[in-house]
């Protein structure tokens, strides 16, 4: 059963997440990367149900994620591919698996899939970079400011947690000055 929706939340990743739908969206997404496309490799590979992967290329083509194009006539049966729109979304697929095999989530002792330049073989990983100097940066090295878009509650979001911020600082250093140290 889906959560309520995110319509109208003012939120690129609330729109990546509406788009996808939920869990299943994702596994279906990740066969259509690793290449598969057939309804019934879709149920091989995840044991998902017949309903609940129906109700899921239905949500992932209404999206324009993927589309689905015919490959037998009688019975009908159906391809599904990701849409230009589908691997820009899909392209957060490597960096979740690189994630979850660096701490360990993968279900194994060592990573099930390693994500490779298709030409030269070479492993692939993501980094954030800095567009002006090049540097690979840490997710501490990053922060959020109000864009162009923004609605008056992303500007909150933005403005309390910089109060937060900026509140938990000063208790973390009087905290230092007076001997204790904050977590």
């Amino acid at each position: 059963m889906r959560s309520k929706s995110f319509e109208g939340m003012v939120c690129p990743i609330a729109g990546v997440m509406s788009a996808i739908g939920d869990r299943w969206g994702m596994i279906v997404l990740r066969d259509l990367v690793l290449g598969l496309h057939r309804y019934d490799d879709f149920r091989r590979s995840s044991g998902i149900t017949h309903a609940t992967l129906s109700d899921r290329l239905k949500h992932l083509e209404s999206n324009d994620l993927i589309e689905r194009r015919p490959y037998q006539d009688h019975p009908e049966r159906w391809e599904y591919f990701l849409t230009r729109r589908g691997r820009r979304v899909a392209s957060i697929l490597p960096v979740i698996a690189q994630i979850g095999d660096e701490l360990g989530m993968a279900g194994s002792s060592t990573s099930p899939m390693a994500f490779v330049h298709r030409e030269t073989g070479a492993d692939v990983h993501w980094t954030f970079v800095d567009k002006a100097s090049g540097a690979h940066l840490d997710l501490e090295d990053l922060a959020v400011r109000e864009g162009p878009g923004a609605d008056e509650l992303v500007r909150w979001r933005l403005a309390h947690a910089k109060q937060r911020q900026k509140g938990s600082a000063c208790a973390g250093s009087e905290s230092t000055k007076s001997g204790r140290t904050s977590k």
